[in-house]
């Protein structure tokens, strides 16, 4: 709260100052004092552009000086001055700053104590100086009113706004007619967005929600906004889209990568992002306690498929486990290890090089297991069920 007026001097008015002081401010014209102000109001930034007309500022001018002629006749304003609250509420609709209502507010002691001291006389002096702070405090009491009902009324503003934008959003989500073109149009003007814009879309569950709201605000810090909306039981997050791998990663794509969240693109932008929200929810929901890093679409695929498989009844595995029992515990393990290792290179000497052993003992080895298990993993068609079963 800004707060003008000092402490109370210890030299304070009599009620032998009464009489001259009512004369004074009898003698003080609320038409002439509103425009005074009028006229150097138009000079402080955020007045000079102003939307509010001139007759608006003279209006609640004359009620303003009023009010103070008032406040200062008995010593102060009461608890309430409804020219404060208007002033405080059109100000912050007419998106006018804080700082020059405030700025405006001081002119406003500028011009009553002009017009104080220029209806005085020198024999006045020490009146004015005993009544000083009386004027300090009776501006100060409606600075506080009109900065109090100004700041209200921004927060019910942003709440106003917040909530319609969340409506929006909403209706990209839930509202199949929000993909025509017109509803698109709309909705990317009001994010600020090119309608046709990629998109990052992230989502995040459970205990890794926390990480995710701490990532979008030091995110926004950055200067990139992020929006918000839940599906269930999941946030989901969408963003203008920025590089997560390669030279041109920052710092906000490597701490992207390392929360546990199932990341997706909507290469065509808002009328990609329900479907691609609805893919976050799902990667998200594979996500497992020993994953520590990001699960995005090329990492996550194979999770998905295979719980879309083991949902309908699926026992993608069945037969291939049943067929590795045969074989002790220790070959088991060499031979899984070996195959995935291949199919994760698809190449015999680079999985020789990461097993530590010689190209023949991979051969071998991946023999071993078609043999076994009637799965081969050197031909995609087979491979491709151990891929989707043991991701």
């Amino acid at each position: 709260m800004n707060h003008f007026a000092p402490s109370r001097p210890g030299n304070e008015p009599d009620a032998r100052d009464s009489g001259r002081w009512q004369e004074l401010l009898d003698s003080l014209d609320v038409a002439e004092l509103t425009d005074t102000f009028v006229k150097r109001v138009a000079s402080i930034a955020g007045y000079d552009s102003s939307p509010l007309p001139t007759s608006e500022i003279e209006r609640t001018g004359r009620m303003a000086f009023s009010a103070m002629l008032q406040g200062l006749r008995a010593g102060g304003l009461p608890d309430f001055v409804p020219v404060a609250n208007d002033v405080g509420i059109s100000r912050a609709r007419a998106g006018i700053p804080i700082t020059s209502l405030m700025t405006a507010i001081r002119l406003d002691y500028n011009v009553l104590w002009e017009a104080l001291t220029s209806a005085s006389s020198p024999r006045d002096a020490e009146l004015l100086v005993r009544h000083t702070w009386i004027v300090l405090r009776t501006v100060d009491e409606y600075a506080a009113q009109t900065q109090g009902a100004y700041m209200a009324e921004r927060e019910r503003m942003l709440r106003e706004e917040s909530s319609a934008l969340q409506g929006r959003i909403a209706n990209l989500f839930q509202d199949p007619r929000s993909t025509d073109t017109d509803q698109l149009d709309a909705i990317a003007a009001e994010l600020r967005i090119p309608q046709r814009a990629p998109l990052l879309v992230i989502g995040a569950a459970g205990d890794d929600i926390p990480a995710l709201r701490v990532f979008i605000s030091e995110t926004e810090r950055s200067g990139r906004t992020v929006y918000t909306h839940y599906l269930g039981d999941v946030l989901i997050a969408f963003t203008r889209r920025f590089d997560l791998y390669g030279p041109q990663v920052t710092d906000v794509g490597r701490n992207l990568l390392k929360l546990r969240v199932g990341i997706v693109n909507a290469d065509t932008g808002l009328s990609a992002l329900r479907a691609a929200a609805n893919t976050a929810r799902a990667l998200t929901r594979t996500i497992i306690s020993e994953d520590h890093a990001a699960l995005t679409w090329d990492r996550g695929w194979a999770r998905l498929a295979k719980l879309g498989l083991q949902e309908s009844g699926n026992g993608l595995l069945t037969d291939v486990d049943d067929a590795l029992v045969t074989c002790g515990d220790a070959e088991r393990v060499r031979l899984e290890e070996c195959v995935r290792s291949y199919m994760k290179t698809g190449s015999i000497g680079e999985s020789a090089n990461e097993l530590f052993c010689h190209r023949n003992t991979v051969s071998n080895r991946l023999h071993r297991f078609a043999k076994l298990t009637g799965l081969d993993p050197t031909i995609p068609e087979q491979s491709a069920r151990l891929v989707v079963g043991w991701a």
